[in-house]
């Protein structure tokens, strides 16, 4: 017999059962959000400030140059509106892509808690960049129509169906960047280089009916410009971008992101820890 069978010992206290923890926890995720606010924006002069310097001196510049070989940009009257709803939707796209596909390697020491997964990494580092370039595309869009009186009829569900699209196809190559960078570090540069091209393809400073046939078509292979295009629709009431395609954008991200999540599923261990 033994002593939990003889009523003259007590029986052991029963173990609380411990609750499986969700696969992103908010405690945790606001966690990594604390911390890149304070290592990537508290640690510089200026902070925040040169979240919002970069692109309004690029548009300074672009406008300025623009004004001074043409009289009107491709669609209104004001150089710095036209340039600036292309500009700095391109910049946040490209800028979420980076700091989504350098999560991991920026999260890395933490990663190796049990309490943090690579998920959290990942949604932490989109939720902080993506608020923050958001605002500061709404600061710079507003203060250009105000400073300038520019007229505009805003179409605010065009304007917010652009921005989704960029955002979701950031997402999408950035969790394919965050992949590939992971099993080979110098995909980065890489990726950098391939990219710089997409500047000029993109519609930031030129519309796609400006571009001669057959080289406009080769531009709707890319979804920035849809996206774009998108955005720009928005602020003009009579460019209606009706070649922007936002299944074809949607789709492309969707493929991507779910690829992306795949590989990092299978192989973040070996990422993490090789």
């Amino acid at each position: 017999m033994t002593a939990t069978d003889n009523p003259d010992f007590p029986a052991p206290p029963l173990r609380p059962k411990v609750k499986a923890r969700s696969f992103a926890t908010m405690r945790t995720i606001m966690a990594l959000i604390l911390r890149e606010m304070s290592t990537s924006y508290g640690r510089n002069p200026g902070g925040y400030i040169w979240a919002f310097l970069e692109p309004a001196a690029g548009i300074a510049i672009m406008a300025t140059l623009f004004s001074l070989g043409f009289r009107h940009p491709p669609i209104g009257s004001n150089f710095a509106l036209f340039f600036a709803s292309g500009m700095v939707p391109f910049f946040m796209w490209n800028g979420l892509v980076m700091k989504i596909g350098a999560s991991l390697a920026f999260s890395k020491q933490l990663l190796g808690y049990p309490a943090v997964t690579y998920l959290d990494a990942l949604i932490a580092r989109f939720l902080l960049n993506a608020i923050t370039m958001l605002l500061v595309n709404y600061i710079i869009l507003v203060f250009i129509i105000i400073a300038w009186d520019v007229p505009v009829s805003l179409r605010f569900g065009r304007i917010a169906l652009g921005y989704a699209e960029l955002l979701a196809f950031a997402i999408g190559v950035g969790l394919m960047n965050s992949f590939l960078t992971g099993v080979l570090p110098v995909w980065g540069q890489i990726f950098s280089i391939i990219t710089r091209p997409l500047f000029l393809v993109s519609g930031t400073i030129f519309i796609y009916e400006r571009v001669p046939s057959p080289y406009n078509e080769y531009l709707l292979w890319n979804p920035i410009t849809h996206g774009i295009a998108t955005i720009r629709s928005g602020f003009y009431a009579r460019y209606d971008a009706a070649y922007a395609d936002p299944v074809f954008v949607f789709g492309v991200s969707g493929v991507l992101g779910i690829a992306g999540l795949l590989f990092l599923h299978r192989f973040h261990k070996y990422i993490l820890f090789r």
